[in-house]
C-alpha cells in the first residue's frame, strides 16, 4: 500500500510529478467532502463487490442488474445512456447476464428493433441481496440523523447530479417521470 502524504498533497500537486507548472492553491477546495465521498463510495460498492466475486461478476454487472430490475422493460439504448458506457462494454456484460439467466431480452411490441430488458427471478434475487447490503450500510449511516437529516442527505446527493442530463432514469428520480418500484 502506498504512503499518503496529507500535508504536501494539497499544497503542491505538481511536486510529485516534477513538472514545472505550479498550480495556485485554492483555499476553497473541499478536500474533506471529496475524500469522504471517495471512501464512502469505496465501502458502499465494496459490500456488493465482495458478494459479486462469488458469481464472477463486477461493478458493471451490478449496475446493469440494478437498473434493469428497477426499470423493467428498459431499452438497451437507454441503459447505455444511464451507464455512460460504450455499446461494446455493455455487450460483454449483458451477454454474460443473459447467458447465465439473470436477465432476459424481449423485442418491443411496437418497434421490433427495440431490445427491452427484464430481470429474471434469479436476477431479482441477486439485486435484492446486493441492495440489502447497501441498505444496511445506508441505514447505519443515517440512524442518528432522523428524518430531516436523511432528507438533507437525499437533497445533497440529488444536487451532486447534473440536472441538465437528459437521462430518462434521472427524469424518474427527479420526479418528472413515472415512479419506479420502491
Amino acid at each position: 500500500m502506498a504512503d499518503i502524504n496529507f500535508l504536501g498533497a494539497a499544497a503542491d500537486p505538481d511536486s510529485r510529478t516534477g513538472e514545472g507548472a505550479q498550480a495556485s492553491p485554492r483555499a476553497d477546495l473541499r478536500w474533506d467532502i471529496i475524500e469522504l465521498l471517495f471512501f464512502a463510495y469505496r465501502d458502499f460498492v465494496g459490500d456488493a463487490d465482495h458478494e459479486l466475486e462469488a458469481f464472477g461478476f463486477g461493478r458493471a454487472h451490478h449496475r446493469v442488474l440494478h437498473f434493469v430490475h428497477r426499470y423493467p422493460g428498459l431499452k438497451v439504448a437507454d441503459l447505455l445512456d444511464v451507464l455512460r458506457i460504450t455499446k461494446q462494454s455493455l455487450g460483454r456484460v449483458l451477454k454474460q447476464l443473459l447467458d447465465e439467466g439473470y436477465i432476459v431480452q424481449k423485442t418491443g411490441n411496437n418497434d421490433r428493433r427495440q431490445r427491452l430488458l427484464y430481470a429474471t427471478p434469479k436476477g431479482e434475487a441477486l439485486v435484492a441481496r446486493l441492495a440489502g447490503l447497501q441498505t444496511d450500510r445506508i441505514n447505519r449511516a443515517v440512524a442518528d440523523l432522523g428524518p430531516a437529516g436523511t432528507e438533507t442527505v437525499r437533497q445533497f446527493l440529488r444536487a451532486m447530479i447534473d440536472r441538465d442530463d437528459p437521462d430518462k432514469v434521472l427524469e424518474t428520480i427527479f420526479g418528472t417521470g413515472a415512479n419506479p418500484r420502491e
